[in-house]
């Protein structure tokens, strides 16, 4: 067992029980399996371990013990809630067995045929080169084979190798990762001439198929001067599936203008692609209705807009008008129409949205959601601090000063109470345990962005509190009401504490001088 050393006494998994000289604490396989997978209650043994979908790797070896007992090849949810026990194993056995004399791997758990003997070839020499042909064929590094066609002498591969460990340096990867960006290199760059640059679908099968890390093998072969992207644009896939029940005249149109609202154009500034989307889906159902009856946007008429809106009240209505008079004066700028048929069309005044408070329950609900310590950050710095999402997934660790409690939030700086001290120290305490050597300078991470330098994603932040009613959102939106009516309607007040916008302040004075006219207008009905 290489990097072990041979002195070292076998003990037990910490996570599997496996039997073994172990690593660490852990075998090689609940390393990785940890890596991959957050700590939560196993559901068949209720021990608190990384777990996948529920269930822990100890349960999982045991269903698919059963489901090949059964005849199967994969494990499906029947034997995940069949298991009542576990069958204990030597650490590295599944590997091992192979390696015994008369064995032969067959591959990944047994289930891939063993290839044909191949007669042993002649090595080449250590000077060969991938000519260039005068057109793009594409290149094939599937069938690869490391004793036949590695060339650990090629000047790219010797580069781009030392440009792996400086970046390994420098971003903390742990040696598991450093290890398959280096196989994927020589892989990669073994037959390179200097000159070509690796394609995106060249690259990614034959690293897929073998398992290894496509994202941090791009940035290497991107520091090299060695990567061409020619990835498709999710834009250009979810642009063809959204519009394709459309006719092309109507495509063509709405395709400009959508992009022209994502890239932007001779006076018009790029918006967030986000907006593009959310655009396109608020009158997409319009739009397939009109293409039941024209062939051109310009067969639309002023009557049209006005009956696919009669129905929409309120802000649905406003928003709708909004996108429809965006999307027909692009066209109309571009000479796709002739007229305007929004011109004139005003929409209703749409009065603020009421703001209320949550009640406890909900609160407490988004409190038991956050399960892990990360999470539990997030719904401290919303509730305490009235952190908005971006700002929580863009805190950096310079911005929490822990012996001088203070907490930079927004560029603002604000006391750092126990409550949300305490919290940081037990988040801090598992990303160093979990991440030691890691570069990230932002305060959250997992174990994507613990790789690289960029924060988290707002899905990733989000996603524990989806379907609540008390989302990180609304925690924001009440910790600045629950503001106001402690200290007073006060809209300087909210704008000191907050840093927020005077007419965002002057709102939440409002809303909250409502509801305590309310509650004082309910005191005096009451009284005798």
């Amino acid at each position: 067992m290489g990097g072990i050393s041979p002195h070292k006494a076998a003990a037990s998994c910490a996570e599997c029980f496996a039997w073994g000289v172990l690593p660490g604490s852990c075998c090689r396989a609940c390393y990785t399996f940890r890596g991959l997978h957050d700590r939560g209650e196993c559901s068949a043994c209720r021990r608190v371990v990384p777990v996948n979908k529920g269930y822990c790797r100890l349960c999982w070896l045991q269903a698919l013990h059963d489901a090949k007992a059964a005849g199967h090849t994969h494990v499906s949810a029947p034997f995940l809630h069949a298991v009542r026990h576990q069958q204990l194993f030597f650490a590295r056995m599944h590997r091992d067995f192979y390696r015994l004399p008369g064995r032969e791997r067959l591959g990944k758990r047994g289930r891939r045929a063993a290839p044909a003997p191949a007669a042993a070839p002649e090595r080449p020499a250590a000077s060969w080169v991938q000519l260039r042909l005068p057109f793009h064929s594409g290149r094939d590094f599937v069938g690869f084979d490391r004793r036949r066609h590695a060339d650990l002498t090629n000047p790219a591969l010797v580069q781009a190798r030392h440009i792996a460990q400086a970046l390994a340096a420098s971003r903390g990867w742990s040696r598991w990762v450093a290890k398959d960006v280096d196989r994927a290199l020589v892989i990669l760059l073994s037959g390179h001439n200097g000159d070509d640059r690796l394609r995106y679908t060249e690259l990614a099968p034959a690293l897929r198929l073998r398992g290894l890390t496509i994202e941090r093998t791009i940035d290497v072969l991107d520091r090299a001067g060695l990567f061409h992207d020619d990835k498709p644009a999710a834009f250009d896939a979810w642009l063809d599936r959204k519009l394709g029940a459309l006719p092309p005249a109507i495509r063509t149109t709405v395709e400009a203008w959508l992009r022209t609202l994502r890239d932007g154009g001779p006076r018009t500034r790029a918006r967030n692609p986000e907006t593009a989307w959310s655009y396109l889906n608020a009158i997409r159902p319009l739009l397939l209705h009109w293409s039941d009856q024209h062939a051109h946007l310009r067969e639309v008429t002023r009557q049209d807009v006005l009956d696919a809106t009669a129905t929409l009240h309120g802000s649905k209505r406003h928003i709708t008008l909004s996108i429809l008079r965006s999307l027909f004066r692009h066209a109309k700028k571009t000479g796709t129409i002739f007229r305007d048929p929004t011109t004139r069309i005003r929409p209703t005044r749409v009065e603020p949205t009421a703001i209320l408070p949550l009640q406890p329950a909900d609160i407490h609900e988004a409190i038991n959601a956050a399960t892990t310590p990360a999470y539990r950050v997030a719904v401290v710095l919303a509730t305490v601090h009235a952190a908005r999402s971006k700002d929580i997934l863009t805190l950096r660790l310079d911005d929490v000063d822990i012996g001088n409690r203070r907490l930079v939030l927004a560029g603002r700086v604000r006391p750092l109470d126990n409550l949300t001290r305490d919290t940081i120290l037990e988040w801090l305490e598992q990303r160093r345990t979990r991440w030691p050597n890691t570069a990230n300078p932002h305060l959250l991470i997992n174990r994507i962005t613990a790789l690289e330098t960029g924060p988290v994603s707002r899905v990733w932040i989000t996603r524990a509190f989806w379907g609540l009613t008390a989302t990180l959102e609304r925690l924001h939106t009440d910790r600045q009401l629950e503001e106001a009516l402690v200290h007073g309607p006060d809209p300087l007040h909210l704008t000191a504490v907050f840093g927020i916008h005077e007419n965002t302040a002057i709102r939440y004075a409002h809303a909250a001088r409502q509801i305590l006219e309310q509650g004082a207008e309910q005191h005096d009905t009451g009284s005798p």
